[in-house]
């Protein structure tokens, strides 16, 4: 009989301590449920976005590989606009620049490479679009601006060849001799013996017009 007074004085307690707290547990109870269904359902969000992003930008290398131009505007429109948070549409955009820039269309390219920089939210992909983006600045004679676009920020040590490189060739565009012959000597510092980029930084060394005696 000791057991079940024992019993029920601690159901009594839990039932005034129920009482005075349980809106707050089942409020608590409710949020924590809510707030898992929430990560879950962004989560499933995520690979739904991610696996359309990535179906339409093998249409968009198919589109590229059989040089149909008005398809890569469409479909990179389609990646950067409806799926512009994966990591499918700067991929995209720097695709298609590449593209643009193949046929001529400076501006084009250009647009793509600014928004993979400002727009994208993917800063891993950022120095390799200012690399490109210096790229379209020099074919437009924005010199002044291309040397602006790679002192931007720092590049990462794989790309530090092709940004000084680059730079070597705005310098030697604008006469600057000993300005690009200083950063082409940049570029073989940066470069090993393997790098691709050595050879050809080698023959426009030696193609600039001797220094002054």
């Amino acid at each position: 009989m000791a057991y079940d007074l024992q019993e029920q004085e601690q159901l009594a307690q839990f039932r005034a301590w129920w009482d005075k707290y349980g809106n707050w547990v089942l409020t608590v109870l409710t949020f924590a449920l809510l707030a898992i269904a929430a990560v879950n359902g962004y989560k499933w969000y995520e690979r739904d976005q991610a696996a359309k992003a990535a179906a339409v930008y093998d249409e968009l290398v198919r589109a590229v590989d059989a040089n149909n131009g008005a398809r890569v505007q469409e479909l990179t429109d389609t990646l950067t606009a409806r799926h512009g948070r994966t990591v499918y549409a700067p991929m995209a955009a720097l695709y298609a620049a590449r593209f643009k820039h193949a046929a001529g269309d400076l501006p084009g390219a250009r647009a793509r490479l600014q928004w993979v920089i400002d727009d994208s939210g993917h800063p891993e992909y950022l120095p390799l679009a200012r690399l490109r983006l210096a790229g379209v600045q020099l074919d437009e004679k924005a010199f002044d601006e291309a040397l602006r676009t790679l002192a931007a920020a720092p590049p990462p040590a794989v790309l530090a060849a092709a940004y000084a490189d680059r730079r070597g060739d705005v310098l030697a565009a604008q006469g600057k001799t000993g300005e690009a012959r200083a950063a082409y000597q940049e570029a073989l510092d940066k470069a090993d013996a393997g790098h691709p980029l050595r050879r050809i930084v080698e023959i426009k060394l030696d193609a600039l017009p001797a220094a002054a005696s």
